[in-house]
């Protein structure tokens, strides 16, 4: 039976330290293999945290590592080059997102997020822009959100583009 730690590290800067080097010790692996791996495979997510999974075999020690993709959030900030979200995000705006960039992030999410299409997955992906104050479109979140039910910006939504 697989044993699983689960952690929120720095995309690409994993270390031996709290969370994972507590959890992985009393495990038996080679903690700096693992986190040789995790960095490897974070390098793309630099700056943001990343949700990973560790995957242990007990008997082998053999080890695997899922990478899940960052929070909505900390994707969104990446787009509009924002180190963090507003502390009063109905007044500050740290940002301005497109309608293409949101649905950059939703198909980057598409796997993790509850939209039953393109569409509804970039309406969950805009409504995160409220709360981090983030302007998309040069308005509020919500008004672009009518603006996708009114079909103003159908033409982005095919799901082969």
């Amino acid at each position: 039976m697989p044993e699983t730690i689960e952690a929120l590290v720095d995309g690409g800067k994993a270390s031996a330290g709290p969370p994972l080097g507590p959890a992985l010790g009393p495990k038996g692996v080679n903690i700096m293999q693992v986190i040789n791996t995790i960095n490897e495979k974070t390098k793309q997510f630099q700056g943001m945290k990343v949700p990973v999974k560790v995957i242990i075999d007990p008997k082998t020690k053999d080890f695997e590592i899922e990478v899940g993709t960052p929070p909505a959030a900390s994707l969104i900030l990446r787009e509009v080059k924002a180190d963090k979200g507003s502390g009063v995000p109905s007044k500050t705006k740290v940002g301005n997102l497109s309608v293409d960039q949101a649905v950059k992030i939703a198909k980057m999410k598409a796997d993790s997020i509850q939209g039953r299409d393109l569409k509804h997955k970039t309406k969950e992906i805009i409504g995160t822009c409220t709360s981090i104050g983030v302007t998309v479109e040069g308005k509020k979140p919500s008004e672009v959100c009518k603006e996708i039910d009114e079909g103003k910006y159908d033409s982005k939504f095919t799901e082969n583009k």
